[in-house]
């Protein structure tokens, strides 16, 4: 035998790994008979049979299990091959710092960071979380993720969506004081402010919200502390519509209100956006985010 088809190895690697057919095929986005017909292609084209079947498991045999390492080399190599195709090869290493609102850099990053780990194992990530905008030229974040398009000839600006942002109340505060639908039912309830010098009532009031100091129950102009406010029931607060949804005991209120929408830049230096650590690290966000 001169050659080895990669399907069937595959096939033959996510079988040894996962020991079922079944998982091996959800892995790869295959149906069960397919992956079926792959394993045994390859064993007729080895001359061998690499697993015993006990009941939905798959079994190694000892050559199965003499040639799993074999396999693991080279499905090494093709992965290898597939990264630096598109300039994400596994020999780019080095630190990448990534500057992101706290409530981003607490919520959304964390996942991203462990699948570029994942991916280029040879990068280190800083998360850098900050309210204000990082200064890319002076260098004090080499990858910035921001909500305001950023208007400098020096810098790479991406579109990545545009996303949306509601009130919401914890289960607890919705059991004590209802449903708030519309701004009239807000009226009277209480709200978690995030400062004191009239901004964020300011904000209120440019969503319709007829509110006044006496509704904020209590002050954080810090997200992560603001979120945290309200999920312990102190009152309502906006945030991001996909951090809610995966926050365990809140729901949304003043569902007549319409959701806000803010877009997500992700940005770089032009000087730094070529080949390397950086450009692996701003195309894995731009697709993670999106």
């Amino acid at each position: 035998m001169d050659k080895v088809d990669w399907n069937q190895l595959r096939a033959f690697l996510e079988t040894a790994e996962t020991g079922s057919l079944s998982a091996a095929a959800r892995k790869l986005g295959l149906t069960q008979p397919t992956l079926s017909r792959q394993v045994a292609a390859i064993e007729k084209r080895l001359g061998v049979t690499l697993f015993e079947r006990a009941g939905k498991t798959m079994v190694l045999t000892a050559t199965g299990l003499d040639l799993l390492e074999h396999a693991r080399t080279m499905g090494t190599a093709a992965n290898a091959l597939g990264l630096a195709a598109t300039g994400r090869s596994q020999t780019v290493e080095g630190i990448v710092s990534v500057s992101a609102s706290d409530m981003v850099a607490a919520h959304l990053l964390p996942r991203l960071v462990r699948r570029i780990r994942q991916v280029a194992p040879g990068i280190a990530i800083e998360v850098i979380a900050t309210n204000a905008i990082s200064d890319l030229q002076r260098r004090e974040a080499d990858i910035a993720i921001r909500h305001i398009n950023p208007d400098r000839p020096e810098l790479i600006a991406r579109l990545i969506r545009q996303a949306s942002a509601c009130f919401y109340a914890s289960q607890d505060w919705v059991e004590t004081h209802g449903h708030p639908r519309n701004a009239h039912d807000a009226a009277r309830l209480p709200f978690v402010g995030s400062d004191r010098a009239g901004r964020y009532l300011a904000y209120l009031h440019q969503h319709g919200l007829p509110l006044s100091e006496a509704n904020f129950s209590c002050y954080a102009d810090h997200s992560v502390a603001h979120w945290g406010l309200v999920c312990q029931g102190l009152g309502i607060g906006a945030m991001m519509d996909e951090i809610a949804q995966e926050t365990p005991g809140v729901i949304r209120v003043l569902d007549d209100i319409p959701p806000v929408q803010f877009p997500i830049w992700l940005v770089t230096h032009t000087e730094l956006h070529t080949p390397g650590k950086i450009r692996v690290v701003f195309d894995f966000l731009a697709e993670g985010l999106a």
